[in-house]
């Protein structure tokens, strides 16, 4: 049986640039896939890909069976794909229950549930619910980008570098709550932090210049130094 979510050969270009020459991975239903490499290697580029924000050159990718690739951001997203990007996507002009009632598809029973459990995972949420988003913190503005994702019944959540900028102590927050979210849903996880990502993932794609070079069970990473140092830079 194949993944929930599928790439086979993707590649993909930002304007003329050939940014994906070879990315393929297969995600298992109910666990956190980690896509690891150095800077520029072409994650951000994969998960904005795979949610039709740029287009796929050459390649399959498929979701629950169905082939996905360059159909429109949004009616991706209405096949149960939920997106957090690398610079949040929240609207900083609105305050954090408009932020909410504005990403939710429907306002049903079930989005209301959902909403009242992330809002119990991030109280601070709750706190500063009529708060403009750009008053909040780093890390709340993060926690708010998740929730926002998390709202909606999604079979899939693409999170993209969630640690980024913030203190550690937020970090461990926001470790936490991926933590307990993945018990719930399938997730995608970008991340520099090797910490993070160690803790929160179960298996692992290294992309390293737009090409999938190495995957396996998180637990063989961390014990693979020479891997890490090779594609990761870690010693």
């Amino acid at each position: 049986m194949e993944g929930l979510l599928v790439l086979k050969q993707v590649e993909a270009f930002i304007q003329h640039y050939h940014i994906l020459h070879d990315i393929s991975f297969e995600v298992p239903k109910g666990e956190v896939t980690v896509l690891l490499g150095r800077n520029g290697a072409g994650k951000t580029t994969t998960l904005r890909t795979i949610m039709g924000l740029n287009q796929v050159s050459k390649g399959t990718v498929s979701f629950k069976g169905e082939a996905i690739a360059n159909r429109t951001t949004h009616q991706i997203a209405n096949k149960g794909i939920g997106y957090v990007p690398e610079d949040q996507g929240i609207f900083n002009g609105l305050t954090v229950g408009e932020n909410m009632r504005v990403a939710m598809k429907k306002e049903d029973e079930e989005t209301m549930k959902r909403m009242e459990w992330v809002l119990e995972l991030f109280p601070d949420l709750k706190k500063y619910w009529k708060k403009e988003g750009g008053q909040l913190s780093g890390g709340q503005k993060q926690m708010l980008a998740i929730a926002r994702a998390y709202v909606n019944k999604n079979d899939l959540l693409l999170i993209d570098e969630p640690s980024k900028g913030l203190a550690p102590i937020i970090v461990d927050k926001v470790t936490e709550s991926i933590q307990q979210m993945k018990e719930q849903t399938t997730i995608v996880l970008v991340e520099q932090n090797f910490m993070m990502a160690s803790k929160i993932g179960n298996r692992f794609y290294i992309i390293d210049d737009g090409v999938t070079v190495h995957h396996g069970k998180m637990d063989e990473l961390k014990e693979d130094k020479i891997t890490m140092k090779k594609y990761l830079g870690i010693s």
